[in-house]
């Protein structure tokens, strides 16, 4: 049996107040796939409880059947506003660790040292670690033994900046995610087209670009951890 950690944000609002959270689909793919597997799923976030969810991603255009379903699921909400505090888990061991997206990550999950160590041990043990669209935020600030960054020289993809015109939320966020990778010297792949899924692997790091990406980001850790 699988042993995976789902990392989701605690921020609700961006700087502006404009309501922000978890991107749904972002979590609920993976969480779908781990469950449909019978496998060990922690939920767990900077601060533990309650995860605000972000209300762009109920939206009928986005809002696919099974993050329908779990949004409507009382057991997956209930757990979901029930997240563990990643200080809780911190010494636990993982096959995979798993960061989520939403806007919102890009607050609590940069600079959040628990993030940065779970990631780092995971990463330097040779584990898998995945994160989609903004949750790639973690990986930013995320230091090897070396003292290098992570992410350098890591092929790898996250919301760019193209989208967050798309959006319309450039002068919402408070960094350019795209600029950040980039400047960590990673080297950044994007889709073709833009808002369309792209996951890119590199070695046991894998990332998925936006939300379009959860279905196929889903299938691919799965692929990974089955191979393991």
């Amino acid at each position: 049996m699988k042993k995976l950690l789902l990392i989701v944000t605690n921020v609700d609002k961006y700087a502006s107040g404009l309501p922000t959270g978890l991107w749904l689909s972002e979590l609920t793919h993976i969480y779908h796939k781990a469950k449909d597997r019978n496998w060990n799923i922690t939920i767990a976030s900077p601060k533990g409880g309650l995860v605000p969810i972000d209300p762009e991603s109920l939206k009928p255009l986005v809002l696919d059947k099974i993050s329908k379903n779990y949004y409507e699921d009382p057991l997956f909400m209930e757990e979901l506003n029930h997240s563990k505090s990643l200080y809780e888990v911190i010494n636990e061991s993982f096959d995979c660790v798993y960061l989520a997206g939403g806007h919102a990550t890009m607050y609590d999950f940069p600079d959040d040292e628990n993030i940065k160590k779970i990631i780092s041990q995971q990463y330097e043990n040779g584990k898998l670690v995945a994160a989609i669209c903004h949750g790639v935020g973690g990986l930013l600030n995320v230091s090897l033994s070396n003292g290098e960054h992570m992410i350098k020289g890591k092929s790898m993809t996250g919301f760019d900046w193209f989208e967050e015109t798309i959006a319309r939320r450039k002068r919402e966020v408070p960094f350019n995610l795209e600029a950040a990778i980039k400047e960590r010297g990673a080297d950044l792949k994007k889709a073709f087209i833009p808002m369309t899924s792209n996951v890119v692997i590199d070695g046991h790091l894998i990332t998925g670009q936006n939300p379009f990406s959860s279905k196929e980001m889903a299938n691919v850790v799965v692929e990974q951890l089955e191979k393991i």
